[in-house]
Parts: C-alpha cells; structure tokens; sequence
C-alpha cells in the first residue's frame, strides 16, 4: 500500500456515517487508495454504538476531535483547526467530506487552505434558502471542491449555474439509500414495531427538530396541535429531542398526552418505524429521501427542500408552514388506501457506493494528482 493514494474521509454526524459508509465499503476493494477516518465529534449520538457501526461494516476512526455541541462558530472553528492539524501533521492527497453539517464545510477548508483536494459526497443539493445553516455549508463547500459526486440529475444544473464545471461533476446516486437497504434486514428484526405496540401502516412517525420550528413556540404549538387532533384519529408516534420536549412541556403539556412522545431513536429502530408507517411528518432532508426510498408517504413542513427529487420523483410532498395545510393533507392520506410506491429514481439503487468509489478512485489516480 505505499503507493497508494492517501484519502482523509472526515464524518462530524450520524447522518455522514450513513453517507460515507457504503464508499469506504467500495474503496476497500480498490488497492489504489487507502483511507483513513477522521470523527470530529460535532455530534455525539447514542445510536452511533458499537452494534450500529458493526451493522454499517465501518472502520474505526484513525482521528478523534471530539469538537462536541456548541455554536455554528464554535464548531466551524474547532474542526478547522484539529483537520489542519491532522493534514499538517500527515500526508493526504485529498480530504473527502459528505453532506452538508459545519465539520463538512470546516474540514473542506482546512484542506483548501493546504492545498489538498477536496472531495464533496452528496455535491449539488439546493433549496434557495440562506436563512438554513446547511445551505451555506453546501454551497460553499461545493465550491471548494475539485471532485463533485452528485446524488441526482437535478443538481447537475445547481451547479452548472453556479459556474463549476462539468468535468468536476460525477453522477454516481445516493449513497444513503444503499446504507438504508443494507441496515433493512437488522431494523426489521428489531423488534421495533411490537415493543411500541404498534401495527403495520397504523400510525403516523413525526420527526421535527429545526430550530426554526422548535424555538418558536407558538409555531411548534400549532404543529402539535394538529398531531394531537390527529391521534385522534390514528396513533402519532413522536420521538423529540429532549429540548423539544422541555418547550412543549413548560407551556402545552396537555398535548403531550395525546401523541406518543418518545425519546430520541437508535438508527435501527428508526429506521424499521419509518418503513412501516402509514404516513411520516417530517423537516428532515434525510428522511425525505429515505421515505421515498421505502415508499412511504412524507410530508415535509417547509417552505423550501433541497431535494425537489423526492417531490418530482418520490413520494415527498411540500406543505409549506401553515398548520391547516397540514392538517388537511394528513387527513387526506390517512384516510386514503394505503398502497407502497416502488423508488423510480435513478442511481438510487443501492450499488451507489460503488460508483463513488470509482470515481474517487479515479480521481486521486490521476498522474497529476499522483504527484501532488
């Protein structure tokens, strides 16, 4: 392996875990590249135990930051300077980053400022909205990149209108949907569904955490005034982030009890709740492709979504901000046939790691590259 190409793979989130996870996968049966893992610790998450690692085959992290919670300046800054530490101390030819969370955009421009190529899984995501600290991520970091893979077609004029070039663009799908595929036999036999009593497409999974829904209490009042009506009807089923809890709790504990609020999920279990549920209630970015992957209904309360591919192609739909738009398509689905809507989207086909892996693969083996 000395002549191999040397890649520093940088994860700060659950949710790069799950991106990147399938590309290391591929890149081990390319004896070209070696790669080595750097956790920045932006998050710290109870479901990213050994069980959920070992179901994802990923390899231990050769580099710990342990950045911790803290302000998007805060985080931004810890990660920056513990990534140029490790590209000052080591020698990397490129730095792979996925999605769009502040290690993503922190440890690209670590690597920029050193020289190192950046390379930017899931490229070309747009919602149009600068108010979300994620599109700032992701367009800057895309920016700093010199290999771009893109998930979906779509972005491939996200970025050309923004002037990157084609030969920098590589199609390769989502690499998240193969993680999800993979994990689909361990989450079903989790036990999931019958340890919350629950049935096959007989409830409703919600899943809010946006500080711009969840620090506005009268807003996050008018959603969860809409689940509760709706338990009335079928059962809501709505593990919180203990914040989110704390908030409805000082003002509208009442509510509270007419939902099933839960603490927050393991991915496993998550995962199996989602698959099997009549209808999810979401402001995630994630889970709209992850429901569209599995068929199942979603209603994304935002104004805006970086992935119109699930609403064009999926089974996402956008309801906007206002709880009665919500109130009515939630009744609207639910009282509807429940019938599950194969994924038509294409790459998104589980074999998506693979061909990151090529085109990363590709890329470092470039004379030029190889020589640094």
């Amino acid at each position: 392996m000395t002549d191999a190409a040397e890649l520093l793979v940088v994860v700060g989130a659950r949710p790069n875990f799950v991106k990147v996870a399938p590309v290391l996968t591929a890149l081990n049966q390319h004896s070209e590249v070696r790669a080595r893992v750097l956790h920045t610790g932006q998050h710290y998450d109870r479901s990213m135990s050994g069980a959920f690692l070992d179901q994802l085959e990923f390899p231990d992290p050769q580099f710990q930051l342990g950045v911790g919670s803290g302000s998007h300046a805060h985080q931004t800054a810890a990660v920056l300077v513990g990534v140029e530490r490790v590209l000052s101390a080591e020698s990397f030819d490129a730095v792979l980053v996925a999605g769009d969370v502040n290690s993503t955009l922190a440890a690209a421009l670590a690597a920029s400022k050193l020289g190192v190529a950046v390379i930017h899984l899931e490229s070309g995501l747009r919602s149009g909205d600068w108010t979300m600290p994620e599109e700032i991520n992701r367009v800057l970091t895309d920016r700093l990149s010199a290999l771009l893979l893109i998930h979906s077609a779509e972005a491939i004029a996200n970025l050309a209108a923004e002037g990157i070039a084609a030969d920098r663009v590589v199609l390769v799908g989502n690499t998240m949907i193969d993680s999800l595929f993979s994990l689909l036999p361990a989450a079903r036999a989790s036990g999931a569904l019958a340890r919350h009593e629950l049935e096959p497409q007989g409830y409703v999974l919600v899943t809010l955490h946006r500080p711009a829904l969840v620090d506005d209490p009268t807003r996050l009042a008018a959603v969860v005034e809409v689940l509760a009506d709706l338990a009335e009807a079928i059962p809501v089923v709505f593990p919180m982030h203990p914040r989110t809890h704390a908030r409805l709790g000082v003002h509208h504990a009442h509510l509270l009890q007419q939902i099933r609020g839960l603490p927050p999920l393991d991915y496993l279990e998550f995962i199996e709740l989602e698959a099997q549920a009549r209808l999810v209630i979401t402001d995630s970015g994630g889970v709209q492709e992850e429901t569209t992957a599995l068929g199942v209904p979603c209603l994304t309360y935002r104004t805006t979504t970086e992935r119109p591919v699930t609403v064009d192609l999926g089974t996402n739909e956008l309801v906007g901000l206002d709880p009665n738009v919500l109130r009515a398509r939630c009744a609207d689905l639910v009282a509807e046939p429940w019938q599950p809507k194969p994924c038509s989207i294409p790459f998104w086909d589980g074999h998506a790691g693979d061909r990151a892996a090529g085109a990363v693969t590709g890329f470092l083996t470039r004379p030029r590259i190889a020589a640094g």
